[in-house]
């Protein structure tokens, strides 16, 4: 963040010092960039295919990754479960055994998650055996979402470097590019989808822009329901303004193009959510994420809540998580100034993810080019817009008790839309009769590459050994679990793994996740129950070997259960840190 803070006030200082430095270089270039934004379609496509092409670029140095958080094993499960060709599984005999973090064992055994990204991941699978590669398509799809719903906003050629911003900070070294995280990207491509086609449908009053709006609604609802449901008030608002107030065309032309594809597109979608729902849960209108938070969690979603009565937790593990980290946190939002210190951290996450010091730059500048005696009024219908829809996704986020940057996605259009509109308004600034706005506003992209390159090259070589992370990047993690695993791979045989718990030892969470066919699966973990339940789960698995992972200070431990059948076949082995 320091070198992106330096990058940028050294570009301020040649900025007002040096005006003109590359300027005929900088005209050429951008001549030449506006001439291929004209061509709207395939700067969409080309801002896809640069983003698919950059995070491919980079394997090398951040290869595929490894799951090692809850969420992304639960989407995982989704996943799986939908590649058997069904909704859900059935409660697996023994499940007490294999209860985990964000699945639900009654009335099914499923991710609670909303289906969006598991059925990302299992495109990815499908397609090539490889759930990472329905991560990398979708934010191919995703970027070019952006670009093209920023063409809406923006003119051509602010449009499609915005596009190109957003792969560069977005789309190669953040966790939403490598991860199976939090349905951010599907979510992120909802809000493109509906974000673009509202001044679309204010403009031409188009069936195929209604149609759009309700696909993006219907991502939003099927990845993150919440946040997106805070994204559609202000689209609402401005929506109904227009119908029943603006409008050139009759009521019958608007009925035909706009209401009634937009209603067909949304109770289609409604009904196929309620029926995953069904399936799921046993009723339509409960998500499976109820149901998992009315069994184990304590802490509520909502500021104005009250905790829940505390369950029975089998497991310590689960205790752990939902008492002494979920329950604590929300005991902090209790206090007034510690929820504003949680709130003021909150926005710095988001900041820092989002802007950063150098899409800040343009917000700022544009604030700052705001002639003396400009009012509200003088703003246009967008700019409001933009405020009005930015101001109650915050306050949206702002009363819940948990938070990750991927939360926001929904609003990461209004973010580009802010910035470009932002960029565009300050190029022709002008300052002491120098043109100050074109070099302010071409050091954007400049030093955005300039950042790229240090990642990727500078801070990978011997000579820095040190890697440069920013926006939010994601490390390469290798897990013990997988370590572990890819260990027993080598043995043959079917595995059940059963799973010592340490309070207050890292990497105690991700342990215990199965395949959606329990039964089948090659390699099965537990949690350790105590000696007579555990023995009760290896007579029901008679047919695996049988180990024991024990956590201490040094790492796992995986040696041969003490009652296993395997005595001496295999010899105890301790993992190495990975």
């Amino acid at each position: 963040m320091w070198i992106e803070f330096g990058l940028v006030l050294l570009s301020i200082i040649l900025a007002f010092c040096f005006p003109d430095l590359g300027s005929r270089w900088f005209r050429v270039a951008e001549r030449n960039f506006a001439r291929l934004a004209q061509h709207r379609k395939l700067s969409v496509l080309l801002v896809g295919l640069a983003a698919l092409a950059a995070r491919a670029a980079v394997l090398p140095i951040l290869p595929i990754p490894q799951p090692h958080l809850n969420d992304e094993f639960s989407h995982l499960l989704l996943a799986d479960t939908l590649l058997h060709g069904r909704l859900t599984n059935p409660t697996p005999p023994m499940w007490i055994h294999f209860e985990t973090f964000h699945v639900i064992m009654h009335p099914t055994y499923a991710s609670m998650y909303p289906p969006a990204e598991g059925l990302i991941l299992a495109a990815g699978r499908a397609i090539a055996h490889e759930p990472f590669v329905g991560v990398w398509l979708s934010m191919g799809a995703m970027y070019a979402g952006i670009c093209w719903m920023l063409q809406g906003w923006v003119p051509e050629e602010w449009a499609f470097l915005g596009g190109l911003l957003a792969v560069i900070r977005l789309g190669i070294f953040s966790y939403w590019a490598d991860s199976y995280w939090g349905n951010a990207v599907a979510a992120a491509i909802g809000g493109a989808l509906v974000l673009g086609a509202l001044p679309r449908i204010l403009r031409f009053e188009r069936c195929r822009d209604a149609l759009v709006m309700g696909l993006g609604l219907a991502i939003l609802a099927n990845s993150r329901p919440y946040e997106g449901s805070v994204l559609s008030v202000p689209l609402a608002a401005v929506f109904f303004v227009w119908l029943f107030k603006t409008r050139r065309v009759s009521w019958r032309i608007s009925l035909q193009r706009i209401i009634l594809p937009l209603t067909l597109v949304l109770l289609f979608a409604a009904a196929g959510t309620g029926y995953y729902f069904w399936r799921v849960t046993g009723n339509p209108f409960r998500m499976p994420q109820e149901v998992d938070r009315d069994t184990y969690a304590v802490a509520p979603y909502f500021l104005w809540q009250s905790p829940r009565t505390l369950p029975v937790y089998h497991h310590e593990a689960l205790r752990d998580l939902y008492i002494n980290y979920e329950l604590d946190l929300y005991e902090q939002t209790r206090s007034a100034g510690k929820l504003m210190g949680i709130w003021m951290l909150r926005g710095l996450s988001f900041w820092s993810f989002y802007l950063g010091p150098l899409l800040t730059l343009p917000l700022i500048l544009a604030l700052a080019t705001v002639p003396y005696g400009f009012t509200w009024n003088h703003f246009d219908w967008r700019t409001k817009f933009l405020f009005f829809a930015t101001t109650i996704s915050i306050a949206g986020l702002a009363i819940e008790v948990f938070f990750y940057p991927h939360y926001a996605a929904p609003m990461t259009g209004l973010v580009y839309i802010a910035v470009l509109r932002a960029m565009s308004r300050v190029r022709g600034w002008r300052w002491h009769n120098k043109p100050i706005g074109k070099p302010l506003t071409r050091i954007v992209p400049l030093t955005a590459l300039v950042l790229l390159f240090l990642r990727v090259f500078l801070f990978n070589s011997m000579t820095f050994p040190n890697e440069l992370w920013s926006w939010y990047n994601a490390r390469s993690v290798t897990t013990y679990r997988a370590t572990i695993e890819n260990q027993l791979h080598t043995y043959g045989g079917k595995q059940l793994v059963i799973v010592r718990f340490n309070p207050g030892l890292q990497s105690k969470y991700e342990w215990v996740y199965n395949e959606a066919d329990i039964d089948r699966a090659n390699i099965l973990w537990a949690w350790d129950m105590g000696s007579v339940a555990n023995q009760e789960l290896i007579a029901y698995y008679n047919d695996r070997h049988v180990w024991l992972v024990d956590s201490d200070e040094k790492g796992p431990e995986l040696s041969p259960y003490p009652t296993s059948r395997l005595t001496g076949a295999l010899s105890p082995t301790r993992m190495v840190d990975p």
